[in-house]
């Protein structure tokens, strides 16, 4: 019979001790929290469901998850294409200056998201911004960017776009540079047009990485916070209030126990449309 070894169990314990202090403990008190009532002080109160149903029936709630879906149509559909539009471009080998354009792109997504949305603020600016001055030299009228129910979310995810396009790029270059060139090298010689092998060899081999960026991006869109909190505050008329800043205002308010159950209840929601998000694509796989 073996004889039982103690070390190597001792050499992985510190990662379990600190899952279980910093993972696992939050999130089960974050859990027990969403069936109180406190505000962070005090003796909290047992209501059950009662924050759930709160939330379930309340309009600013669904609200919140309708901007966040009219931004991940916004932005996730616009963010795939692109992104496959610059791996391709990208893993040209013929491509000039290629490492520079690989920074470039690159670049948006490694600076301060809180110096970028002041940036944002000052070139959307309704009456000294860059944009609308560029509007006016072609005689065009200005346009309310920011101020606007209609433009406040196209230029938040304008915004979101820029700062992780980049990141789609390199997820979909990764893919795309598993993709076996012999591949490539055996359509050529069948006949098949440059346009032909794309559609027919490179978006079928990208679709898990495909899968992978959209299920990111969609944990991502639901989640913004910080470009609403920055650039728009929420506003006009509550028309950013993604379903992150929502969140939000429920801890800021000291209204932790719904904060709790708010957060469970996007957890859900984004493992639901992640799930359906990787099916659907992975449907022609067979897998």
């Amino acid at each position: 019979m073996r004889s039982f070894r103690l070390s190597p169990y001792l050499f992985i314990a510190p990662f379990f001790v600190v899952f279980a202090a910093f993972g696992l403990y939050p999130l089960s008190y974050a859990l027990q929290l969403s069936f109180m009532r406190w505000r962070g002080a005090g003796e909290a109160h047992w209501v059950g469901a009662g924050n759930y149903l709160y939330l379930l029936t309340s309009p600013d709630f669904w609200a919140s998850l309708g901007n966040s879906a009219v931004m991940w149509l916004l932005i996730v559909p616009v963010q795939v294409v692109a992104g496959l539009g610059g791996a391709v471009l990208l893993a040209n080998a013929r491509l000039r200056l290629r490492a520079l354009f690989r920074v470039a792109f690159i670049a948006p997504f490694v600076t301060p998201l809180v110096a970028m949305a002041q940036v944002w603020i000052v070139v959307f600016d309704q009456d000294h911004g860059l944009v609308n001055h560029l509007l006016g030299l072609a005689g065009l009228p200005g346009v309310e960017w920011l101020t606007s129910t209609a433009w406040a979310k196209p230029t938040l995810a304008l915004l979101f776009l820029w700062k992780t396009t980049g990141f789609a790029i390199i997820i979909l270059l990764a893919g795309l540079q598993a993709v076996p060139g012999g591949v490539y090298e055996a359509a050529a010689l069948d006949g098949a047009s440059r346009w032909r092998q794309f559609w027919s060899i490179t978006v079928p081999l990208v679709r898990r990485s495909t899968a992978f960026l959209v299920v990111v991006q969609t944990l991502a869109v639901f989640q913004m916070f910080a470009e609403p909190f920055v650039v728009t505050e929420g506003g006009p008329y509550g028309s950013t209030t993604t379903a992150g800043l929502y969140l939000y205002k429920h801890i800021t308010a000291s209204d932790l126990g719904t904060g709790a159950a708010n957060s469970f209840l996007l957890v859900l929601l984004v493992f639901g449309l992640s799930l359906v998000s990787v099916r659907l694509l992975r449907a022609k796989d067979g897998t």
